[in-house]
């Protein structure tokens, strides 16, 4: 690895004592329980840190690239920073410098020892700080007042038959909320491009706050003979999910909330990570 590089990942990595000042600070004295205010604080600061790398690191090579890096998809290319996430062959995965056993026992789940809420990843993976509880039950009943989904998604993914692959289903309705884009509404008026970010915001959470019910749909039409089981209020992000699925016992509740938090980032920079970034890069919209 070239040096350079080197000393830009080891800048971006942070340490334990930074990681749990960040905690220490998010436990103690925040009361902010808006995410999207959280991250308006911090995109100052981020695009100081961004401009400083570019600034310092702008010519430093990532490395070389062969050919057979090219022939097979571009495999051990280095190509983006990520922050968010990192697989380590033998540490296993962390997510903002922590162990899954570290993120168990630090985030807020629905009870004392309980798995945590995907919620709680959430604001982790956005902001770098471990939330309170607060901060996780506004997050996700926010998430609640963004999960309508419009009809005509239910009839696009109806005009397919039901031997469709669940993907293809699924990404018809993605497709399909296109016409809720807030980015698209905005990126038309003439948002200035400092202020991207403010749509895209909308766009990603309201992307999140309608898969599950999605997808739930997909399953129960192609599985369960089209017997569509509604949303429950009352309950958390990945239980919820679990009920429209059909399952309405507290162990597939917990079970839920464990899957859906340790696949909240998968890989971190991986191939679907990638593809997002290309895709958003001349300005297509999230859900196009």
């Amino acid at each position: 690895m070239p040096r350079g590089v080197k000393v830009l990942l080891d800048q971006l990595k942070p340490s334990h004592s930074a990681r749990w000042a960040r905690f220490y600070q998010a436990s103690t004295g925040a009361s902010n329980t808006d995410l999207r205010a959280k991250i308006a604080e911090m995109v100052p600061e981020e695009r100081e840190k961004l401009k400083a790398i570019k600034s310092k690191y702008g010519k430093v090579s990532l490395g070389e690239t062969t050919v057979d890096m090219a022939i097979g998809g571009m495999r051990g290319i280095k190509g983006m920073l990520w922050e968010t996430s990192l697989l380590d062959p033998e540490e296993g995965i962390r997510f903002r410098g922590m162990s899954i056993p570290e993120c168990q026992k630090k985030l807020p789940g629905v009870k004392p020892g309980g798995e945590p809420l995907p919620e709680g990843f959430l604001w982790l993976l956005a902001t770098g700080e471990v939330p309170t509880k607060e901060q996780v039950q506004a997050l996700s009943e926010d998430l609640k007042s963004r999960s309508k989904i419009p009809g005509h998604v239910f009839d696009v993914i109806n005009a397919l038959p039901k031997t469709a692959h669940p993907m293809t289903q699924l990404t018809a309705g993605v497709m399909a909320l296109q016409t809720e884009s807030e980015f698209a509404k905005a990126y038309e008026g003439g948002l200035h491009k400092s202020k991207y970010w403010e749509p895209v915001y909308e766009d990603s959470m309201n992307l999140i706050a309608r898969l599950p019910e999605l997808a739930a749909y997909i399953y129960r039409r192609i599985y369960k003979g089209g017997d569509v089981i509604g949303a429950d209020s009352s309950l958390d992000y990945a239980a919820n999910f679990a009920h429209m699925l059909g399952f309405d016992d507290e162990l597939m509740h917990e079970l839920m909330r464990l899957y859906l938090s340790i696949h909240t980032d998968h890989e971190g920079g991986n191939v679907s990570a990638h593809t997002v970034h290309l895709v958003r890069y001349p300005h297509h919209y999230l859900l196009a």
